[in-house]
């Protein structure tokens, strides 16, 4: 049911704040444990590994009560690189980047899968690209755990590489991702638009959970909010009040995702170097039209 005016001012006040104290407490002991399993672990003596937060919490754009939290942990010996930011082709992969020592990625991924489950046993190694670990009631949300290496885009044509981080997936594939860059971006635009910009992340991903859960959507990734957020200008999200400035983003994020405009060919995360909707992404044009649709009926802003 659509939102008056007053419900959707007192929700977005609501929308924009950060994870309590409380929450930001249980998100630290995640890491720690972790921190804990990769350090105690005898395989993994003397290798540089590092362990970190990534996604929402990293960057401050996760929403209370909605917290689980994504761990890297990096294997920083061997190193890969390409002239792709988001993929190697099979010639990088098996010439460029051939490795004939213990550390492969499926021994790694088997290695801290030993690891986690030193610490926790109810450690679940099924899924495709993270290790799952349940979250502990009052202890510690839930804990997606990557294992990945450091990873070296080289454009050429003068200009420096670029470093991220490769996960190889169990099913054989390999997902490039470039954290640090969507830190540094996402503060500066943060600092740019007076603190405007996270504040809009939190309140369409906090529009997302309540139209999934009423089943007017599917639920999406988190990042795709993100991602949207960040290809608004920022003159738009500055605007008098957050009211209207959320006012602002949907509409600009509506008229860049019409066919006949084109402009969403050109979005792009905000690391900046990979495209939105780039073919191996986990979302399409149409599922960003329909959140963006149902949010503006939700919240009730009126004809478009």
């Amino acid at each position: 049911m659509p939102l008056t005016q007053v419900q959707r001012v007192e929700k977005l006040k609501r929308w924009i704040n950060p994870p309590t104290a409380a929450e930001s407490q249980r998100l630290e002991r995640a890491q720690r444990m972790v921190t804990q399993a990769v350090k105690e672990h005898p395989a993994f003596a003397g290798l540089g590994l590092a362990v970190g937060a990534k996604g929402s919490w990293a960057n401050s754009t996760n929403v209370r009560f909605d917290s689980d939290v994504d761990i890297k942990v990096e294997f920083t010996q061997r190193v890969y690189r390409s002239v792709s930011p988001e993929c190697m082709s099979w010639w990088e992969q098996h010439t460029t980047n051939a490795y004939s020592g213990r550390w492969t990625p499926k021994a790694f991924r088997e290695e801290l899968g030993i690891a986690l489950k030193r610490v926790s046993r109810a450690v679940d190694a099924t899924h495709n690209v993270a290790f799952y670990v349940p979250d502990v009631p009052g202890s510690r949300p839930s804990t997606d755990v990557v294992p990945c290496f450091t990873y070296l885009y080289a454009p050429g044509w003068g200009r420096g590489p670029a470093q991220g981080s490769v996960v190889f997936t169990r099913d054989g594939k390999h997902i490039v991702n470039w954290p640090q860059q969507q830190l540094d971006n996402g503060r500066a635009k943060n600092l740019r638009t007076n603190r405007r910009y996270k504040f809009a992340v939190r309140a369409l991903k906090a529009v997302e959970n309540d139209l999934a859960q009423m089943g007017v959507i599917k639920s999406l990734p988190s990042y795709f909010m993100e991602c949207l957020i960040y290809n608004v200008p920022d003159n738009v999200l500055v605007a008098t009040s957050l009211d209207q400035g959320f006012y602002g983003a949907l509409t600009h994020l509506n008229h860049a995702l019409n066919w006949w405009s084109g402009d969403y060919r050109s979005m792009v995360e905000p690391n900046e170097i990979k495209k939105v909707f780039g073919d191996s992404q986990k979302w399409t044009v149409d599922d960003a039209r329909q959140l963006l649709t149902a949010a503006w009926s939700y919240l009730n802003y009126g004809n478009a």
